[in-house]
C-alpha cells in the first residue's frame, strides 16, 4: 500500500477516535465505509497496477455506502426510540384505567 494510502487510513481512525463528541451511527458507518472501500480499494487497484487510484475511489464509494447504510440505521433506531417512548405510555395509560377500574369497583360494592 503507498503511503498516500496508508495515510488516509491513518487520518481517518485519527480523527474517528479523536472526536469530543459520540460519533453518530450514520458518522461511525461512513468512518468503517471508508476505510474498509479504501482497504478494498487498495487490494484491487494494486492488482491492477493503481492501488493508490484504488483506494481513493474505494474509500469514496465506502464513504458513500457507508453513511447510506448508517443513515437508515439510524433511522431505524429513531422510530424504535419512539416505538418505546409510546409503548410505556400506553402501558402508564393501562395502569392508570386499571387502578381506576379497581377504584370503582370497591366504590359500587360500598353502595
Amino acid at each position: 500500500m503507498k503511503p498516500m494510502s496508508l495515510g488516509l487510513i491513518v487520518a481517518l481512525l485519527g480523527l474517528t477516535v479523536s472526536c469530543s463528541e459520540p460519533l453518530t451511527t450514520r458518522e461511525t458507518g461512513a468512518a468503517i465505509g471508508t476505510v474498509g472501500g479504501a482497504a478494498v480499494g487498495g487490494v484491487v487497484g494494486a492488482a491492477v497496477g493503481h492501488p493508490g487510484t484504488g483506494a481513493a475511489v474505494g474509500g469514496a464509494l465506502g464513504l458513500g455506502a457507508g453513511a447510506l447504510i448508517g443513515d437508515q440505521i439510524q433511522a431505524l433506531q429513531k422510530r424504535q426510540t419512539e416505538l418505546e417512548k409510546q409503548l410505556k405510555s400506553s402501558q402508564s395509560e393501562l395502569e392508570n384505567q386499571r387502578k381506576e377500574l379497581e377504584r370503582l369497583k370497591k366504590a359500587s360494592k360500598e353502595y
